[in-house]
């Protein structure tokens, strides 16, 4: 029998972007954020726009429950190179694009949600916004659509070379054939719904799954994909 084996495992990451190196802000504002999810153990992927000691920003991660687990090549590729740390390909750029509209719900933690169209801020400690995108054209090669606190409705499909993001649920009433990600940041409870599925990448939570491996019978299908009790993606078509 052979000593070494290579089997295949989801793992759920996150990617995190740094627009600052004082460390001090770091932990103030990832504290504050990691407050509001469950985000201990998660493995995360470090890209900058800023020069960083990347070590003491790793030392710093790990401090915070977070497992980093490679950079994304640029400004840090070379230092991370120097101490043998993972370097993953920078992105090809996408268009970020803004939503047609948003309707802005003030969610009390305690207590039942209050909507609101006026304000995007908490209206106290205990509330948090959860925001839903609605976006009317297709989304074109090379546009990208995110929202990091909330749903995406897309009333048209999307183009191969798209992507849609959404920390919540997202609904798409066309057609699919760029990439789908629910849950970022770790929403296991986030769905996806689309009218027609011929996607190349569906993930919930980082959890995914590419176009090969979709099963047949839900292709070009109305599909509900969701996360099993084994936290693996389920594909159920609709009867519509």
């Amino acid at each position: 029998m052979a000593d070494i084996r290579i089997t295949g495992r989801m793992v759920n990451f996150s990617r995190i972007t740094f627009d600052t190196n004082d460390h001090d802000v770091i932990r103030q504002q990832l504290s504050n954020i990691l407050n509001e999810g469950s985000y201990q153990g998660t493995v995360v992927i470090i890209d900058s726009t800023v020069e960083q000691e990347l070590i003491a920003l790793i030392q710093l991660l790990v401090s915070l429950g977070l497992q980093p687990m490679a950079v994304i090549d640029g400004i840090l590729g070379d230092e991370a190179r120097a101490i043998q740390f993972p370097v993953l390909p920078a992105d090809q750029p996408l268009q970020r694009i803004k939503a047609t509209a948003e309707q802005v719900a003030i969610v009390e933690k305690a207590a039942p949600a209050q909507v609101s169209t006026e304000t995007k801020k908490p209206l106290n400690n205990n509330a948090v916004a959860h925001i839903t995108s609605y976006h009317d054209e297709i989304l074109r090669t090379g546009q990208s659509l995110v929202q990091d606190q909330g749903d995406i409705i897309l009333k048209a499909g999307m183009n191969s070379g798209s992507e849609v993001i959404a920390s919540g649920n997202i609904h798409i009433y066309g057609t699919v054939r760029g990439r789908v990600i629910a849950g970022a940041g770790g929403h296991a409870a986030a769905r996806i719904f689309c009218q027609s599925l011929e996607a190349e990448l569906v993930s919930i939570a980082g959890t995914y799954c590419v176009a090969d491996d979709i099963p047949k019978h839900v292709v070009k299908k109305p599909v509900h994909i969701y996360l099993n009790e084994k936290q693996e993606l389920e594909f159920e078509a609709l009867e519509l």
